[in-house]
């Protein structure tokens, strides 16, 4: 089978971006960037991100995952640690992850080392969530291995519920968080034409190199 999509079109004029009046830290124009995304009305999730991964067979995988914090440091997401994911960071912690603010016309995409987050940032997040995400967790613990049924799942969360129904669920200890730590960003603006904006932020000497790439 095959379908002509090639009709599938949308000009970008938006915006522009230029090198010479962005910010010297990427983190400052991500910031900003991301305000701005937070502004869209509607159903959206601004902290949406496609985290891509290198398996032991050398084949790439991307997910989207959620974004939950970001500083200097680098930016956090929290997962199982049994996961596909994860254990494809455990072999290889070079991961990129990519923001599609559509609205927008943006793009960022950011590469770097991730690695795990200490049991306190990771405590303290699992403590914020909501007793059903908690519950969850427990279900999903060998996340990413084969299962014969949804009713399984249903089966499992409906007696945890009602076996922690009157306590406190702790963190497992298979589940948590990673840092994202980048080495280089690119922003993506669209533009007429397809001459789109691209800026790219390299750490290099532990300074920031900035240059325009061709769209």
């Amino acid at each position: 089978m095959q379908r002509d999509i090639s009709n599938f079109r949308k000009s970008y004029s938006k915006n522009i971006i230029n090198e010479d009046s962005v910010p010297e830290s990427p983190m400052n124009l991500f910031d900003n960037w991301f305000n701005d995304a937070t502004s869209i009305k509607g159903d959206f999730e601004p902290n949406a991100m496609t985290l891509s991964t290198i398996d032991n067979k050398g084949f790439p995988k991307g997910r989207v995952v959620l974004l939950k914090f970001y500083s200097d440091e680098g930016f956090i997401f929290f997962t199982n640690y049994n996961s596909e994911k994860s254990v494809s960071i455990s072999d290889n912690n070079k991961v990129s992850i990519s923001f599609f603010w559509e609205q927008l016309e943006r793009q960022v995409i950011i590469k770097g080392y991730a690695d795990k987050t200490s049991n306190k940032i990771s405590d303290e997040y699992f403590n914020s969530r909501p007793k059903g995400s908690k519950i969850g967790a427990l279900v999903s613990s060998n996340q990413s291995s084969v299962i014969d049924s949804r009713v399984i799942l249903e089966q499992r969360f409906k007696k945890l519920t009602k076996e922690f129904s009157n306590k406190e669920i702790k963190r497992p200890v298979n589940w948590g968080g990673f840092l994202v730590k980048p080495i280089e960003y690119e922003f993506w603006q669209g533009g007429d034409n397809r001459l789109h904006d691209r800026i790219r932020y390299s750490l290099i000497d532990k300074k920031w190199k900035i240059d325009r790439l061709s769209p």
